[in-house]
């Protein structure tokens, strides 16, 4: 098997995936901590399993975010 044809052929998703791999975790903690803060302006604490919660808001959130920001990043750098 050549590795070129296949690096040509996979060039933008394995892009894609590295570039989302990169951003999700400082995407998933910004938006982790804006939704903690904005929990605490309107209740004044935030209870761990509430913490818990917005986590997993934040994750789903970001996965999401990250993706589709990492393929109109590629389609437009790359192509």
């Amino acid at each position: 098997m050549n590795l070129i044809n296949f690096y040509i052929s996979f060039h933008d998703p394995i892009w894609v995936i590295i570039l989302s791999a990169a951003l999700f975790f400082p995407v998933r903690q910004l938006i982790w901590v804006l939704y903690v803060r904005k929990k605490q302006k309107t209740q004044g604490s935030v209870s761990e399993e509430e913490k818990k919660t917005l986590k997993k808001r934040a994750t789903l959130t970001s996965v999401l975010l990250c993706i589709v920001f990492s393929y109109l990043y590629v389609s437009q750098v790359f192509n």
